[in-house]
């Protein structure tokens, strides 16, 4: 496995000269043909996909990328696999390392940009317009990347790469959209997935269901997952998960052959006193209360 553990070993890697030490903007059709192999990558990456054929593959998939399609890594992810195909990379690269950002805004919120960490078929889509938008924030940030670094540098570098992210955050909010018929199958199976479990004897064997959980299920990577159920629903994966337990709980508790501490157990809860909590979080009664009511 190759490892791109610095900027300057990236720009190296393309056969680019490195005008800042810990960020870069890579045309990559400039850079030489290369062999297909697994490479570590220790800084924050966009790659912006040109209209040259070539599959990047992260695991065993291959990325959903066409041309014109975004993808994001961040530091210590892995991408590619040893297969031997030859291949002319194409397409623009956005590169920083985690050091530029300390102390910043940027570097205070940079987990707000949930898409680095997105997982295969998660890509970002973006239309002829929108690709123009991303050259044009590449340009801007390469063009002050090759003015004589002062005390302004930094600044303008990392207001250019925050600006480009922002954008980055608009349009997959329009993808969500977009392409809502796949976000609502996705929702659908959701529901599906939790009606199965609490179904079963899962919650009195391993407990409630977690969102990493059913973000594995639903072959999602946790932050996508969290951020189209947002879209879709308005709540958390978390939240939307917990108004399903309430919805349960408000069912079962009518039931007076069990007692408020059995129906917790029933739903996954190890501690009694937290399925109250949050009964009386979300309803505004607890739970012997709600029953009074019957």
């Amino acid at each position: 496995m190759q490892r791109l553990e610095t900027i300057s070993d990236l720009n190296a890697f393309n056969n680019q000269g490195t005008f800042h030490p810990l960020v870069t903007v890579i045309d990559q059709t400039k850079s030489t043909p290369r062999h297909m192999e697994r490479r570590y990558y220790g800084f924050y990456a966009a790659f912006l996909k040109g209209a040259l054929h070539g599959n990047l593959r992260y695991g065993k998939q291959n990325y959903d990328y066409q041309e014109g399609t975004l993808v994001f890594f961040g530091p210590g992810q892995v991408v590619g696999e040893d297969n031997g195909a030859f291949y002319q990379p194409d397409g623009l690269v956005l590169a920083f390392h985690p050091d530029l950002i300390r102390g910043t805004s940027l570097g205070q919120h940079i987990q707000d940009y949930t898409f680095f960490s997105y997982d295969v078929s998660e890509a970002l889509h973006i239309s002829e317009k929108e690709r123009q938008t991303v050259r044009d924030c590449f340009a801007q940030i390469d063009a002050e990347l090759r003015q004589p670094i002062d005390k302004h540098s930094k600044k303008l570098i990392v207001s250019g790469i925050e600006l480009f992210l922002n954008y980055c955050t608009r349009f997959y909010d329009r993808q969500f959209i977009t392409r809502e018929n796949v976000n609502r199958g996705i929702l659908e199976r959701f529901e599906g997935l939790l009606n199965d479990y609490f179904s079963s004897d899962k919650p009195q064997l391993i407990g409630l269901p977690s969102v990493a959980w059913c973000a594995a299920e639903l072959h999602l990577s946790p932050n996508y997952f969290g951020d189209l159920i947002k879209k879709e629903t308005g709540k958390s994966p978390l939240e939307y998960i917990q108004s399903k337990v309430i919805d349960l709980a408000k069912e079962k508790i009518f039931d007076d052959a069990k007692s408020v501490s059995e129906i917790a157990y029933d739903l996954g809860f190890k501690y009694p006193q937290h399925f109250s909590r949050l009964f009386k979080q979300r309803v505004g009664l607890t739970p012997n209360e709600y029953r009074g009511l019957n």
